[in-house]
C-alpha cells in the first residue's frame, strides 16, 4: 500500500477518535451514566414577561405520534404556568424540542450465557425556551431515563418525564 494511503488512514484515525472523545461518545469503563433532569439555562426575570409562544422545529422525534405526545405535554405544562400558544407570528419565546433514544448496557450485570449483559431503552428529551430576537436560551431542560418502549405505556413516560422537567421551570418571584 502507499504512503500517502497510510497518511490518509492515519488521519482519519484521529480524527476520528477526537471527534467520539470530544463528543463524550467512548464511554470509560464501568462509568455509569447519570438519568434523571438538569437545567441548562434559566432567566426568570426574562420568562417572567413571557406570555406567547409559538414552536420551531429542530430534532422532532421520528415517531410522528411520539412526537405529537410530546408537544401535547409540552403545551400542557406552558398553558400552566400562563402562557398562550399562538399558531405563526411574532412571539415572547419560541419552542422546541429535541429527543433521541440509546440503548444503555448495564456493566454490573451479570452476562448470560453468551456473554452479553442487561440491556435497555434510554430517551433523552431536551426542551428548549428561547428569546425570538437574540436566540437566548431563556429556559433549556434536559431529561434523560431510561424508557419502556410499548406504545401502551410510552405515553405516560412521556408525561411524567416533561412534569418533571417543568418542575424545574423557574418559580415567579414574589413581589
Amino acid at each position: 500500500m502507499s504512503r500517502a494511503f497510510h497518511r490518509r488512514h492515519h488521519f482519519y484515525t484521529v480524527m476520528l477518535t477526537s471527534v467520539l472523545l470530544g463528543t463524550g461518545q467512548l464511554a470509560v469503563a464501568g462509568q455509569q451514566p447519570k438519568y434523571g433532569v438538569s437545567v441548562r439555562a434559566a432567566k426568570p426575570a426574562a420568562l417572567a414577561k413571557a406570555k406567547t409562544y409559538v414552536w420551531t422545529k429542530s430534532q422532532p422525534s421520528f415517531d410522528k405520534n411520539v412526537d405529537q405526545q410530546i408537544i401535547a405535554a409540552v403545551d400542557r405544562e406552558l398553558t400552566a404556568r400562563g402562557f398562550t400558544k399562538l399558531p405563526l407570528g411574532p412571539s415572547d419565546v419560541v419552542v422546541t424540542y429535541a429527543s433521541v433514544s440509546r440503548t444503555d448496557v448495564d456493566l454490573k450485570s451479570k452476562p448470560s450465557a453468551d456473554g452479553v449483559r442487561r440491556q435497555y431503552a434510554v430517551g433523552t428529551l431536551v426542551v428548549d425556551m428561547r428569546d425570538p430576537a437574540n436566540k437566548e436560551s431563556l429556559f433549556r431542560v434536559r431529561m434523560d431515563t431510561p424508557i419502556d418502549s410499548e406504545p401502551e405505556k410510552l405515553e405516560a413516560a412521556i408525561n411524567a418525564a416533561v412534569a418533571a422537567m417543568f418542575e424545574k421551570y423557574p418559580k415567579p418571584s414574589a413581589r
